[in-house]
């Protein structure tokens, strides 16, 4: 698996994961799920995301670039 896809994978396990504690739990953790989509955003502009050093640190594969034909 690489990393953008353990990344895609662990974001959508705890959004859901937030969206059930809100529902059952309390509303107050959907904050957290704010916290995923702000921490998304930023890093598609920065390419940089916490996770995905960590991943990186966890010996997933970095996506290799596949050039098109021309």
């Amino acid at each position: 698996m690489t990393i953008n896809e353990g990344l895609r994978l662990i974001a959508g396990i705890f959004i859901l994961i937030s969206i059930l504690l809100a529902h059952f739990i309390h509303p107050a953790w959907l904050l957290f799920t704010g916290f995923i989509a702000l921490n998304l955003i930023q890093s598609a502009f920065t390419h940089w995301c916490p996770m995905m050093w960590l991943l990186g640190k966890l010996s997933f594969k970095k996506e290799s670039v596949i050039a098109e034909p021309s």
